[in-house]
Parts: C-alpha cells; sequence; structure tokens
C-alpha cells in the first residue's frame, strides 16, 4: 500500500470493511500497515459479536474501549447497589465509590421520580384566521388519538401512551408558526421511536383534516409541517436525589469541624446557583456520574445532556443543578434533574455488557434506573464539593492521573515503586514526574 494524496472516495459505504479500513490506511497513514495492524487489535475474537458491533452504526472500522468500573456500597432508598459506570476520566469511580461509602453510614440516599412525561412537537406554519385554527383544533383533537390507537396500543397495555395534546400560538416568536404540543408516558422504554411514530401521524392527520374543513379558505387549508420529532427536554420527566444528616455526623479525617465543613459547602453551592462560569464546571461534575451510568446501560447520553443543561438554565439564568441548605442543625444535600430513560428497547437488549450492567442493577424498571441514575450525579458532586472545600481539588485528581503519566512515560515496575514512593511526600504535576522520572533513568 502506497501513501495517496488523493483522499476523496465514491461509494465508501458499499465498501467492505477490509477495504474501508484499506482505503483509510493508505490515504492517511505513512504506515499503512501499523493503522491496520492496530484497528485490528481492537477486533473482538468472537465474529457473532464483532459482528454486532459492527452493525451498531455505519462505516465502522474497530471497537473505541473506555472502561467499565463499578462504584460499590450505594445505599438507596435502603437498599444496596453496586452501580456500573463507563467512562475515561481518572478519580470520577473512585470519588463516587468514596462518596457511596461516606453516607452508607449516614442514613444514605433517597430519591423521588417526581415525574415522567416525555414531550413531542408537530412544527407547523399556518397563515390565516387563528381564531379558526383554534375552533379546527377542537373539533379534530379526538382524532389525532383514535387514528393513532394502532400505534399507541402495546403502549397503553403497559400504561403509557398519549397523555394529552395541546395547539400552541408561537407567532410572537416566528412569523405562522404553530406547535402541535404532546406529552407521552413511555414506562420502561425511553420511547423515541415510539413518540416520532405517533408524532408523524399527527401531522398526517393534522394535514388531511385541515384540506378537508369547510371553514378554512384554500390558503388557510395549506398548513405546511415543517418537522415533526420528540424533544430531549423533559423538565416534567424529573428525579430527585437527596442526602441529609445532623451536623455532627459529617464528621470525619478531612472534616474536623463539621459545622464549618457544611458552612463552606453550602456556601460553594450557593456560589454554584448565582455564578454560571462556577456552574458550568459544577454541573459537569455532575453529568461525570450520570453520563458513566448512562452509557453503561445503553441510553443516550448526549439527549441528557442537552436536557440536562436547558433544565439547569430555565429560570433564564444557567446555575447549579444541586442545593444545600443548614436548618435545624441538619445538614441537606439534594439534586433535581430530568432524565428521559429507558430499561428497553435499543441498546438495552443488544449490548452484552449493556445488558450485564442492567443484570448488575437487578433489571431496573425505567423508574428506578433515573433514581440511580441521579444518586450517582449526587454522589459525584458531593465528592467534588467535599474536596473543594478540605484539600482541594487537585491533590486526588493528580495522584488518580498518576499512572496516565507513567502509561506515557512507559515506566518500569521499579521506577512505578519509587515515583508513588515519592510523590506521597510531594505534589503530583505531569512535569514534576516527567523530571523525576527522567533523573531516575540518568543515574
Amino acid at each position: 500500500m502506497s501513501f495517496k494524496m488523493n483522499k476523496t472516495v465514491a461509494g465508501f459505504s458499499k465498501l467492505t470493511k477490509e477495504e474501508k479500513i484499506n482505503w483509510i490506511a493508505s490515504a492517511y497513514f505513512s504506515n499503512p500497515e501499523k493503522a491496520v495492524q492496530l484497528l485490528k487489535k481492537y477486533w473482538n475474537n468472537d465474529e457473532k459479536l464483532q459482528k454486532l458491533h459492527d452493525e451498531f452504526i455505519e462505516n465502522t472500522i474497530s471497537n473505541f474501549y473506555i472502561p467499565l468500573g463499578v462504584a460499590p456500597n450505594f445505599l438507596i432508598n435502603g437498599k444496596y447497589h453496586t452501580i456500573p459506570m463507563a467512562i475515561e476520566e481518572s478519580s470520577v469511580v473512585a470519588a463516587a465509590s468514596k462518596a457511596a461509602k461516606y453516607w452508607s453510614t449516614r442514613g444514605g440516599f433517597k430519591t423521588t421520580v417526581i415525574n415522567t412525561e416525555k414531550i413531542g412537537q408537530v412544527h407547523f406554519l399556518y397563515k390565516g384566521d387563528i381564531s379558526k385554527l383554534n375552533l379546527f383544533f377542537a373539533q379534530t383533537k379526538a382524532k389525532f388519538f383514535s387514528e393513532t390507537e394502532h400505534l399507541t396500543k402495546n403502549m397503553q397495555q403497559r400504561g403509557g401512551g398519549i397523555l394529552d395534546i395541546t395547539l400552541e400560538d408561537k407567532t410572537t416568536l416566528l412569523a405562522n408558526y404553530f406547535q402541535l404540543h404532546a406529552t407521552f408516558e413511555t414506562k420502561d422504554s425511553m420511547g423515541a421511536n415510539f413518540i416520532n411514530s405517533c408524532l408523524e401521524q399527527f401531522s398526517t392527520i393534522l394535514k388531511a383534516e385541515a384540506q378537508a374543513y369547510e371553514l378554512f379558505t384554500e390558503e388557510e387549508k395549506n398548513i405546511e409541517v415543517v418537522m415533526s420529532i420528540l424533544s430531549n427536554y423533559v423538565p416534567n420527566c424529573v428525579v430527585r436525589a437527596a442526602v441529609s444528616c445532623p451536623i455532627e455526623d459529617l464528621a470525619e479525617k478531612h472534616i474536623e469541624n463539621p459545622q464549618l465543613f457544611a458552612e463552606r459547602f453550602v456556601q460553594a453551592v450557593k456560589i454554584a446557583e448565582v455564578e454560571p462560569f462556577r456552574a458550568v464546571t459544577h454541573n459537569k461534575g455532575i453529568m461525570n456520574g450520570i453520563d458513566a451510568v448512562i452509557l453503561a446501560t445503553g441510553n443516550d447520553f448526549r439527549a441528557v445532556e442537552a436536557g440536562v443543561h436547558a433544565y439547569a438554565a430555565k429560570e433564564g439564568q444557567y446555575s447549579s443543578l444541586s442545593h444545600a441548605k443548614i436548618e435545624n442543625g441538619i445538614f441537606s444535600f439534594w439534586l433535581d434533574v430530568p432524565l428521559a430513560l429507558g430499561t428497553v428497547g435499543g441498546l438495552t437488549s443488544l449490548h452484552p455488557l449493556v445488558k450485564l450492567s442492567l443484570e448488575m442493577l437487578e433489571n431496573p424498571s425505567a423508574k428506578e434506573l433515573m433514581e440511580i441514575v441521579a444518586v450517582a450525579g449526587l454522589a459525584q458532586n458531593f465528592a467534588a464539593l467535599r474536596s473543594l472545600t478540605t484539600t482541594g481539588i487537585q491533590d486526588g485528581h493528580m495522584k488518580m492521573h498518576l499512572n496516565n503519566i507513567l502509561n506515557q512515560l512507559e515506566a518500569t515496575n521499579e521506577e512505578r515503586l519509587l515515583v508513588q514512593k515519592h510523590f506521597k511526600q510531594h505534589t503530583v504535576s505531569h512535569s514534576g514526574v516527567v523530571n523525576f522520572v527522567e533523573s531516575l533513568r540518568n543515574k
């Protein structure tokens, strides 16, 4: 194979996996054979399993590994859980585990699912008399339910379905813009395909009924549906996770003065409530825990991220997702977070490690998974804030990062022992580790 300057290709998706890899290797790499070897090194030896992974997406060339770890000792509503977490960032699993153990002796985590409502919208343009559109919708609304029964029948049997449909006038925001705003209950499925199928049926009904509506003019009959799609913003699909205990019970090795710790902790949360620059990093820490469990359980962490950050800005300014208070000698810390999750459908029934993760969690319902995920986020946030308000965040993080630095330097076992001994008494930094290893090698 030779290195080629031409980096365009026709019919790439129709090439075999081997052909795709060979083209990429020859077009982009100075050592094509080494690139091919690396890609193939990450293939699974089980051909059937590898084929399963290949078919999750298009143009698959290899598998991209992310560590799957576990955080034990999570006491949630009186029951212990070991939580699977798929994440590459050092210290996240350790921090979650530490927070779990800490709160397991102080009453554990308490959770409440506040609501499980999902949302979908048909976005359309209507030019004409708005009062006529309102009358048309009132007379047609029942058909949106009756003419989607073939889609909703199975979901209704499980206790879900379409909850309500409203007509929303958005013309103050955009000329001629209206919505059919629909709410859904999807039980243990995340429900994206179900919701989108219903919405597309709504748009078909909307256009057909408008054409037949006698009160509309010819222009009014020509309703233009722009798109029909679920929303990943689910402000009414929210779970609360909380911890609380008497202030004196907060005491431990790094918390010698629990009253002072509690006051600093609450102050740190209040800063994140009012300062967006801090709130973004504060909430990112929460999402370290949430995303890791969502990924391990085969859910869509990008959808959750988008919805969560919109929720954090629901009052008009981006703010902390978590809150804390001291009241009558009791320290309380809690988190409200929107989570549209599923435990059936999608990757949950296909990916072997997702199935394993869900079984580890004792096959939770979607509501139970919401609770577990929210707790992971709160635990992560507690661990971060405890470090920030006591020892500082870098000490623990850099010690966890030490292994990554040593791997980059290809340190021997002997060098690793000497490095770890040295940095028990010294601050870990990348340059510090590099300099110390070089001094060992130059002796």
